[in-house]
């Protein structure tokens, strides 16, 4: 077990939420696209909202390939410009 398996675990035992409920590959993706491509404090407010939406009953795949979609789109769509 990693560290990133060991913070996962207890943090979802703090929370009672199901570790089996959690892909971290999909959320540490959409942080990375966000970053990327939005920008970096946007990362874990989007990974917070993915939360909020799931938690909502959103469907977690779709929800994420939403907001990564957001992202890639972002810059070219004038998403990026400060008014």
């Amino acid at each position: 077990m990693n560290a990133m398996d060991r913070w996962v675990a207890a943090a979802c035992a703090e929370l009672d939420v199901d570790p089996g409920q959690v892909d971290v590959p999909r959320v540490l993706d959409l942080a990375r696209d966000v970053a990327h491509n939005v920008l970096r404090p946007g990362a874990p407010v989007t990974a917070y909202l993915l939360g909020l939406a799931v938690g909502r009953g959103a469907d977690p795949a779709v929800a994420a390939a939403n907001l990564a979609d957001l992202a890639a789109r972002w810059t070219s769509e004038g998403g990026g410009a400060d008014a």
